[in-house]
Formats: structure tokens, C-alpha cells, sequence
């Protein structure tokens, strides 16, 4: 039963960090959009996206946690794990990418232009579609 609850709170966690992964570059590309709007606008955007990232920072922690718990105590294992967690590293690197890109745009800097964010925020579903195939199948 313990074990169950465990992946339970490991996949809620899970499930709500990728809504930060998914959001965070909407907000951005809004944010690029945002140029010709009064200031209260990208104001709103950027404080929007800044919690956004903080919540993502608790979601991506608490989902950590319980998958250390999966794999330590519950002695979760295989080749697909390894695997798992190389796409994690992936999708961390994105989310910390993302929240780089609003930081720089909060002090003024500039972002990449509208399209090419929204192109970019299509990449974190592949590496979603791997990991969850890795975690159903575990093909090795």
C-alpha cells in the first residue's frame, strides 16, 4: 500500500511540474507579444510567470523526493530508469532555460522572437511522450 501512495504522489507532482514545463513558454511568448502593450501588461505577465516558476521549482521538488523514495526503498530499477532520468535532466534543463529566458526579460533584456518560442514550447512534449513510454513499456 505504501508503495502505491508513493507513486500516486510521485506522478500528481509529476503531473503538476509538467503544467509549469508546459505554461512557462506560453507565458514567454506572451510576454514577447506584449511589446507594443502599456507596461501593467507585461508587468502582469512577468509576475504570472515568476510564480509560475516558483511553484514549478516545489513541484519538480516534492516529485524528486518521491521518486528518490521509489527508487531507494522500493529498490525501482532497470536500464529504462536510467533512461527516465536522462530525459528528466533533459526537461530540467528546458524548465531552468525557460525560467532564465523570463529572468532575463524581467531586467529588460530581450527574448527570442514569438515564433521561435512557440516552436520551442512544442519540444517538451516528445521528451514527455519518451519518458512515459520508458515508464510503461520499460523496454530494457
Amino acid at each position: 500500500m505504501a508503495y502505491l501512495i508513493v507513486k500516486s504522489l510521485h506522478i500528481v507532482f509529476v503531473i503538476a511540474w509538467m503544467a509549469t514545463v508546459f505554461y512557462l513558454p506560453r507565458i514567454l511568448v506572451n510576454v514577447a507579444e506584449a511589446a507594443g502593450e502599456p507596461v501593467v501588461v507585461r508587468d502582469r505577465l512577468h509576475l504570472m510567470g515568476r510564480r509560475l516558476y516558483r511553484f514549478g521549482h516545489s513541484m519538480f521538488g516534492l516529485a524528486f523526493v518521491f521518486g528518490l523514495v521509489l527508487w531507494l526503498y522500493f529498490h525501482i530499477a532497470g536500464g529504462w530508469l536510467h533512461a527516465k532520468i536522462a530525459l528528466v535532466v533533459v526537461m530540467l534543463g528546458y524548465y531552468l532555460w525557460s525560467g532564465r529566458l523570463l529572468k532575463r526579460s524581467m531586467a529588460g533584456g530581450a527574448l527570442p522572437t514569438a515564433k521561435t518560442l512557440r516552436l520551442l514550447n512544442e519540444l517538451p512534449v516528445f521528451v514527455l511522450l519518451a519518458i512515459v513510454y520508458l515508464v510503461v513499456a520499460k523496454p530494457f
